[in-house]
C-alpha cells in the first residue's frame, strides 16, 4: 500500500482530491492533507509518504520549496498541480525529479492516468532496490565462503590446521579455544595470535562465520526451522543467533528466508 499526502490550501480542491479518486484501486491511501508548504513539510518528515500531491502557489511555503526541501532527503514521488499562470514552475520541479505535473482545473482521467505512471515507477524502483540487496546479501555470502578456502590451504602451521579442523568437526558443538588449549597444552593467547596470524581472524569470528554459513545452507535446503537451524550450527539461545546471523549477512534469518 503506497502511503499519499496531499497539499492543497483550497478546502474544495483538497477534499476532491481525497473523495474523487479510488487510492484503493492504486493500492494507494491518503493518510493525510496538508493545507501549506509548511505544513506539509511537516507531515512529510513525520509520515514518509510515498506521493505527494501538492499545489504549487500557497501561503508561507510554495510547493517548490516544499519539494526542495523534502525531496532529496525522503526521495518520495511527487504530482504537481497548478494553473496556466504558473507553467514556468515546471521547469524547477523537473530539475526535481518530478515528471507529473497537472493543470487547473483538474482532469480526473489524466490524475489517474498519473497516479497509475507513479506507482509503476515506485513499483520497479523497490523492485530494483530488493535486486540490489539481494545483490548485496550474495556478496556477503560469497564473502563468508571465503573462508572456507582457509580449510584447505597448505601454507599453515600445525596447531592452526589442527585449530581449523576442530571447527570444521566440531562447529555443531558448544567449544570454545580454550578446549583447543586444553587438548594440545599451548596457551590460549599463542593459539589465537597464531590463529590471527595465518587467517586474519580471530578463532571466536571464525567459528561464527563458519556456523552462519552452515546455518544458510541449510536455510536455503528448507528442511529446517529457524531455531533447529541455530542449535544445529551450536547456537542454543536463538536470540543469540539471530543477531549474530545478521551481523555476518546484513539481515535477519526471518528476512532471508522471505528473500
Amino acid at each position: 500500500m503506497y502511503k499519499v499526502l496531499i497539499v492543497e490550501d483550497e478546502d474544495i480542491i483538497r477534499k476532491g482530491l481525497v473523495y474523487k479518486v479510488d487510492w484503493l484501486k492504486y493500492n494507494c491511501m491518503v493518510v493525510e492533507r496538508a493545507v501549506d508548504g509548511v505544513d506539509g513539510l511537516e507531515k512529510i518528515r513525520r509520515l514518509q509518504p510515498d506521493i505527494v500531491m501538492t499545489d504549487i502557489r500557497m501561503p508561507f511555503k510554495d510547493g517548490i520549496q516544499m519539494l526542495e526541501e523534502s525531496k532529496p532527503e525522503y526521495d518520495y514521488e511527487a504530482i504537481i498541480i497548478s494553473g496556466y499562470s504558473e507553467f514556468e514552475y515546471a521547469k524547477q520541479a523537473i530539475s526535481l525529479g518530478v515528471n507529473e505535473y497537472l493543470l487547473k482545473p483538474i482532469d480526473f482521467a489524466e490524475l489517474h492516468e498519473a497516479i497509475m505512471q507513479i506507482t509503476a515507477k515506485i513499483e520497479e524502483k523497490r523492485r530494483l532496490k530488493s535486486y540490489e540487496q539481494s545483490f548485496h546479501d550474495l556478496n556477503v555470502y560469497h564473502e563468508l565462503l571465503d573462508i572456507q578456502h582457509y580449510l584447505y590451504r597448505d601454507n599453515k602451521t600445525k596447531y592452526v590446521m589442527h585449530m581449523l579442523e576442530y571447527i570444521k568437526n566440531n562447529f555443531h558443538k558448544k567449544i570454545s579455544l580454550q578446549d583447543v588449549s586444553d587438548h594440545y597444552q599451548v596457551s590460549t593467547v599463542y593459539l589465537n595470535a597464531k590463529f590471527k596470524e595465518e587467517t586474519n581472524y580471530t578463532f571466536n569470528d571464525f567459528l561464527n562465520r563458519y556456523r552462519i554459513i552452515k546455518a544458510v545452507e541449510l536455510l536455503r535446503k528448507g528442511d529446517m526451522l529457524i531455531y533447529e537451524v541455530a542449535d544445529y550450527v551450536g547456537f542454543q539461545d536463538y536470540k543469540y543467533f539471530s543477531q549474530v546471523f545478521k551481523k555476518y549477512t546484513g539481515t535477519s534469518p526471518t528476512q532471508f528466508l522471505e528473500k
